[in-house]
């Protein structure tokens, strides 16, 4: 990674000092200045690329219609949307930036620290603007000079490109804290992504009334839109294709660690999407039944079941969320195959129980149920019976978690909504969730037949309400055992 010229504190500044100001070294850089003669050399012969005639982006008139939801539900207040900045990995290094879900729903762009702001514009509602780093300035030598400059990180887009792909009036975001600072009237902000934003509202702005923006866009997320699902459904598909990746690379993995499953599926979600949607769990046996297992350092052993949880992040920033349980040898033994039905049967009740007018919890409730009759089946809850085992929810031992969540942006999609309007809530068309029950045997759990202990199996799909009943967004992959086995058979060849 080259490093001369980036300076020591790549800072914004106004279009005015940047021109006046020159952009300050790295420390310990190779090069001890830039001569006069160099600076001058690099202002010109440089050919003009400015994009005309650009095309909407693909949402944009689905933004736009979320803006004016906005719009009607906060009249005359200024409401500010961050996307967001860079977070510091270590000394020079950064993350790769991902932008602050509202601000990605409400505009489509997932540029750093860009900011949208809807004025208040009397019986119009309001004027929306979106702030956004212009390109780089080619005078005080920014754009090759500057951590962030063109010559380092890539060509953004220019203003006026950004108003014609996203619809919206844009500004140079530099300007922003002081517009904000000066300011009159109600505001409102979206907190916790951009620190100088929060000191520019400091005393503008109320927790309470902040919290009240953050949670009405979560909510408005609940139901997606067309365009949402689509991205839904490329997800799974695209997810679908990242699972036989990894069923055909299984021998790879057994001749390294989980990690070589991790790699695989990785690869699948760069090509296809953005990124994974959440870090990818690769569980193999007794690491199957820690819920979050994302170590993904353990040994992939024949013999043992492969606990697969992940999704793709498509280049919208639209995640699936898919578990499937494999026998890494292709074939279940009686054991875990009992336990695997037993987990299908649960998430076939769930699924079952998805549908418009029912409630968020119906279909956690059919599942549970499902699982604690097995559970007292095999006698592991003594003279107990279903219900009361309901009741004491003595099924969580080995059922653990809740049975899905709602699915979008985030993983954890919504997650800021009222519980009344979430797990409380009535499902209707249009809300995307997860269906994912599973049993968990921990390695040292001697309340079970120790031929119990180790063994964790989950099964999880992405189901969409729909007008009748609902749709299985991820119903590419095969979820009964035999399928499964017959499957993996047919990828393996």
């Amino acid at each position: 990674m080259s490093e001369e010229l980036i300076p020591e504190t790549p800072e914004q500044e106004t279009e005015e000092n940047e021109a006046a100001e020159p952009i300050k070294q790295r420390k310990n850089g190779l090069y001890p200045g830039v001569s006069d003669e160099l600076a001058e050399n690099m202002k010109s012969g440089w050919a003009d690329t400015e994009l005309h005639g650009l095309e909407p982006i693909a949402q944009a008139e689905h933004t736009a219609a979320r803006r004016a939801a906005l719009s009607a539900r906060f009249p005359g207040e200024r409401l500010v949307i961050p996307a967001g900045n860079l977070k510091t990995r270590s000394n020079d290094t950064e993350y790769a930036f991902r932008a602050s879900t509202e601000y990605a729903y409400l505009t489509g762009d997932q540029t750093q620290d860009g900011v949208l702001v809807l004025e208040p514009a009397g019986d119009s509602g309001h004027q929306a603007t979106i702030y956004l780093l212009p390109r780089s300035n080619r005078e005080n030598g920014e754009f090759w000079l500057d951590g962030q400059g063109e010559l380092w990180v890539g060509r953004r887009h220019s203003l006026a490109e950004a108003e014609q792909l996203l619809g919206i009036p844009a500004k140079d975001v530099r300007e922003i804290a002081a517009a904000l600072t000066e300011a009159t009237g109600p505001v409102r902000n979206v907190r916790g992504h951009d620190a100088s934003i929060e000191a520019a509202l400091t005393d503008k702005v109320t927790a309470e009334r902040d919290e009240e923006l953050r949670v009405h866009l979560s909510e408005a997320r609940l139901v997606k839109d067309a365009f949402e699902i689509a991205e839904l459904q490329k997800a799974c598909a695209a997810t679908a294709r990242g699972f036989e990746d990894v069923v055909r690379s299984l021998d790879k993995a057994e001749a390294t660690s989980e990690r070589f499953i991790e790699g695989t599926f990785f690869l699948r979600a760069r090509i296809e999407g953005n990124d994974i949607g959440y870090g990818s769990i690769c569980a193999a046996g007794p690491h199957a039944t820690t819920l979050h297992w994302v170590r993904n350092d353990g040994a992939v052993r024949s013999g043992d079941l492969l606990l697969l949880d992940a999704g793709v992040e498509t280049n919208e920033l639209y995640t699936a969320d898919v578990t499937r349980t494999l026998p890494i040898n292709g074939t279940f033994s009686p054991l875990q195959r009992t336990i695997y039905d037993a987990v299908y049967e649960a998430q076939e009740a769930g699924i079952a129980a998805v549908k418009p007018g029912a409630t968020f919890r119906d279909f956690h409730d059919a599942s549970q149920r499902v699982l604690a009759e097995k559970l007292v089946e095999w006698g592991l809850l003594g003279d107990l019976s279903v219900d009361k085992v309901l009741e004491l929810g003595l099924q969580r031992r080995w059922t653990l978690h809740g049975t899905g969540h709602m699915l979008g942006m985030d993983v954890h999609d919504c997650a800021v909504a009222r519980t009344e309007a979430y797990v409380d809530g009535i499902l209707e068309p249009g809300v995307c969730l997860t269906v994912e029950p599973g049993l968990y045997f921990q390695a040292d759990d001697l309340t079970v037949p120790e031929e119990y202990r180790g063994i964790g199996v989950r099964i999880e799909d992405d189901i969409l309400v729909t007008e009748d009943g609902n749709r299985n967004l991820s119903d590419q992959l095969p979820r009964r055992a035999d399928e499964v086995e017959a499957w993996m058979a047919r990828l393996k060849g």
